[in-house]
């Protein structure tokens, strides 16, 4: 799956990034036992590795996000009829 780190997070302000970074925190601190996402955003600055990993994991929190606002913005169906 193909990621542009600058689709969405260009235009976005310091809480939009604050939010994502929240719906993927515990998930990638339990993926990478010892390390923060704090750490992982500060080795990225000079290491394109890093920069990969967390432009990867800010896409899962981009499309939680999406997936959250759509479930929000749906319609709850009734099963009764």
């Amino acid at each position: 799956m193909g990621t542009d780190s600058r689709q969405h997070l260009d235009s976005g302000s310091a809480w939009d990034r604050t939010y994502l970074e929240s719906l993927i925190r515990e998930d990638f601190e339990r993926c990478h036992p010892g390390e923060t996402l704090e750490d992982l955003k500060r080795r990225a600055s000079f290491s394109k590795e890093d920069k990969g990993l967390l432009r990867d994991w800010m896409a899962v929190a981009e499309a939680r996000a999406a997936a959250a606002c759509k479930a929000k913005a749906s319609p709850a169906r009734s099963t009764i009829r």
